[in-house]
Formats: C-alpha cells, structure tokens, sequence
C-alpha cells in the first residue's frame, strides 16, 4: 500500500485536489494523508478547514503556519517546521503540492530534502508576479509533474524535466466543475442568503510586489466597485501580503444592498454562483480557467494573471478608476464564447488515478536529473 500525502493551504488548492483525494481515498491499494494549513485555519477568511471536514476524508493532520510577521519566508520556514516533523510520523511514499503558495514550496522542500517522491500539480505554468518563481522553484523540487495542458508540458522540457516524470491530465477542478455535485442556483442562494436576481462576482488578491501601493489600488477598486450600478458578491482575497488593506476597503462596502461580502464560499457553492453571474471582475485565476469554461465574461484588473493563458476575449484594464469604469461600461454587451479544451476534459482524477496505478512512476529516480533539450 502507498501512502499519498497530500498538502492544501487554501480555498483554492483544495479546490483543485479535492477530486484527486476523493478518487484515492476509494483505493484499496493507497492510503490517503491530508496535511491542512494556511488559510484553511484563519477565521478572518472563513475557517475553511470546515469545508474539508466535510469531505470526511479518513486522515486529516491540522496546523498552523500563520505568522503575526505575515512575510512569505517566515509562514516558509514554519511550515517546512510542521511538515517535516509530521512526514516522521506517517513516512509518506510521495507528497502532492499544488500550484505556486509558499505552502507549496514548503512540501517540496520537504519531499525532495528527505528523499520522498513528490508530484506537482499544474506545474510549468506561468503565474505572474513572485508566485512565478514559487512554481517553477516547485517543480525544479518535484520528480513527478501533473500539468493542465500540453504548453506547460513543453516548458517544463524546456527547464530540463525528463519526459517520463511529466503527465498531462488536465486542470483537476474542471472535474468539480462539470459534475453532478454542484447544487442548484435556489440551494445555492438561499445557502448564503443571497436575494439578488442578477450578479457580478469579485475576487481581488494582493499583489505582492506590488505590496508599497496596493493600499491606493484596493481604495480605486472598491471606489469604483461603490459608483457603479452592478450587485456583487464579494469573496475575501487570499491572505498574502496586502491582504490587509483589501479588508480594509471592504468595509466600505457594508450595509450597502448591493453587496453581499464573505470570507470564502463553498467551492460547489462558488461554481453555481459562477456559472449564473453575469461576469466576474478582479484578478483572481477564477477569471482565467473556471470562467472561460461557463462563458463567463471577464474584466482582469492589474498584473497578477500577467502572461497567464488567457483568453483573447477577457477584458484587460489597469488599476485606475477610469480604467475600470470603462470596462464596466461595456461588460453588459461583452459575450465570450466558453473554452472547451484548454484545461482537460473533466477526468484528471481518472487519469491522476491511472498513472499512479502504473509501476513506472514508482521506479522513477529520487535523484534529479536534468535533460538537455
């Protein structure tokens, strides 16, 4: 039996290796771990462990990685701190990361510096800002890539990863997206009490390298956001660097009937309310894979999603008040069309499942090797 274990730090990951999980864990031959951090244990963003507990999964380990410095070396080197003590206890076979999160880049380190396999998800993509050097770093670290397409294929190639460690199996939240598990738009609305016949969704992270003037860019977003005319459903950003300031502009928005402001949604739940929005605004990487997928339009604010696979289609504007307010003048009479390819076909678990099921991964040397193209 092969221990997997499995690292999450935030709503979003989760979201991603949640089928991963779910497929494994109805696995004779696999024996499922999951190690929950970061956001999932902060109440100001929800406490998002709850929604884990729900999965009912047989082994979830808890701890808590926040730092009051909320610098990304620091919450870093804690979580190194946490996993590392935690992989003595369960000797896992092979730890999944996901993504570009310093929480990430912490199980990397951890599987790579302890001679344990560890496999990448979404690997050699590009990110934009500093969560660019995370995930490559990651998969420089990893000996097993799982990638959404065959672009992030190719780049990793081209960073010396040898082909037999690289597997295409499409982006894992396409599975979530086109299931049978999302509840309908009246569950959904009542769930979160939520009366408007028509919305917009908001989701705006922080900027890390951007951290000295994020204050003035969440002011000019909400601003924006308040003289426009559109309801909107407001999700709290991630709790990197800047987040703060995110918050605090956010308290601008109560009391106002036009909002409808939360920590974090169900991730089912959040689809739903996708798919039924009339866009999604912010800069959040919802607006370049999941809502391309529903036909979703698209305003894209700043640098985050910079050189990201996006869309021709999405609306691109600056940080500035002008700037959106043109692109929320003509996001009405902006139609997409829905993305069908880019990311898989909603069975990566399947294909998550059937390659760890082949011995050959197995086999696959712990020590690095860097092929020449």
């Amino acid at each position: 039996m092969k221990k997997i274990l499995f690292l999450t730090g935030t709503r979003a990951d989760f979201g991603k290796i949640k089928s991963l999980i779910q497929t494994l864990e109805k696995q004779d031959n696999f024996e499922v771990f999951v190690f929950v951090t970061g956001m999932h244990l902060q109440e100001v963003y929800g406490y998002t462990l709850i929604e884990i507990e729900r999965c009912n999964f047989k082994n979830v380990f808890t701890f808590e990685n926040h730092t009051h410095e909320t610098t990304m070396d620091l919450t870093l080197a804690k979580t190194i701190e946490g996993l590392s003590s935690y992989c003595k206890t369960i000797n896992p076979d092979m730890i999944v990361v996901h993504g570009d999160r310093v929480e990430t880049l912490a199980g990397a380190i951890v599987g790579s510096l302890n001679n344990v396999l560890v496999a990448h998800i979404e690997g050699g993509e590009i990110s934009g800002t500093v969560d660019e050097l995370i995930r490559h770093s990651v998969s420089k670290l990893s000996h097993i890539h799982f990638v959404s397409n065959l672009q992030a294929a190719k780049r990793l190639s081209q960073m010396g990863e040898i082909q037999e460690s690289i597997f295409t199996i499409g982006s894992p939240d396409i599975d979530i997206m086109f299931s049978d598990q999302l509840p309908d738009l009246k569950t959904a609305k009542d769930y979160y009490k939520i009366n408007f016949d028509d919305f917009a969704i908001v989701m705006f992270h922080p900027v890390t390298t951007e951290f000295s003037i994020m204050k003035e860019y969440a002011e000019s977003f909400v601003a924006s956001l308040l003289n426009d005319h559109h309801n909107y459903i407001v999700i709290f950003p991630n709790n990197d660097l800047g987040s703060q300031f995110i918050l605090d502009a956010y308290k601008k928005l109560k009391d106002n009937p036009r909002f409808r402001v939360f920590p974090s949604l169900r991730f089912e739940y959040f689809l739903t309310l996708l798919k039924n929005s009339q866009f999604i605004i912010g800069n959040s990487s919802a607006g370049i894979r999941e809502a391309p997928y529903y036909g979703i339009p698209i305003i894209n604010i700043g640098t985050r999603q910079q050189n990201r696979a996006i869309h021709a289609d999405i609306i691109n504007t600056d940080y500035s008040v002008s700037g959106i307010k043109k692109a929320l003048s003509i996001i009405d009479s902006h139609k997409v069309q829905g993305s069908v390819d880019d990311f898989g076909e909603g069975n990566s678990n399947e294909l998550f499942l059937q390659s760890l099921q082949k011995s050959d991964i197995w086999h696959l040397n712990n020590q690095k090797q860097f092929r020449d193209s």
